[in-house]
């Protein structure tokens, strides 16, 4: 069940991000908030597939890195790299050095591409799996339905490292749907940027 606890500044948040100020940054001004943007949304879904095995505060302490090592997860650039790009980033030390998520992010950057084609953006694709039925925050799933169905579309499309539990994270993440706790001073502003968010269609 998620919860809430004060922090030090006496505002209650979901416990999660406590003990960290790069965590609770993040939890304040980034998770949950609906996103739109292909690149930031191709971003944390390669990223999600990074932290498999591993605590998303590792990948958050890591995450320049990540981004200079893969130019921005601009995934036009990306979808370019080959067989020597993939060896510069299993000497990268600022990264997660495992081959099949490296090989993982310059396969997607290319099913990104062919996505933007047929769909018009990642943004139209992904939003199209929004839940209909909110979230309360209350009781929080490893994976849900629509994280089954996305994956599998994804998968179906030649995406990897993109199961159910990867991509629910992912959906929390990017707004798609809101799991903070109830009692999370920054529940209320989540929802209200997510009644007036506009996807693109």
């Amino acid at each position: 069940m998620a919860d809430t606890e004060l922090g030090e500044d006496g505002v209650a948040r979901c416990r999660w991000c406590l003990g960290s100020a790069l965590y609770q940054g993040y939890h304040d001004r980034e998770w949950g908030y609906p996103v739109a943007d292909d690149r930031r949304l191709f971003e944390k879904l390669c990223l999600e597939g990074f932290q498999a095995g591993l605590s998303w505060l590792t990948i958050l302490n890591k995450r320049e890195n990540f981004r200079r090592a893969f130019a921005g997860f601009d995934f036009c650039q990306l979808a370019e790299f080959g067989e020597a790009e993939v060896q510069r980033l299993l000497q990268d030390a600022g990264i997660v050095r495992h081959r099949g998520k490296i090989e993982a992010v310059i396969n997607n950057a290319r099913c990104a591409v062919e996505m933007v084609a047929t769909e018009g953006s990642l943004a139209a694709f992904f939003w199209r799996h929004m839940p209909q039925t909110p979230s309360l925050g209350e009781h929080i799933p490893a994976q849900t339905a629509e994280s089954r169905a996305l994956s599998a579309e994804l998968k179906r499309r030649g995406w990897k490292f993109v199961g159910p539990t990867t991509v629910y994270a992912f959906m929390q993440a990017m707004g798609l749907v809101n799991d903070h706790a109830p009692g999370c001073a920054v529940r209320n502003q989540v929802e209200q940027a997510r009644r007036a968010f506009r996807p693109m269609q």
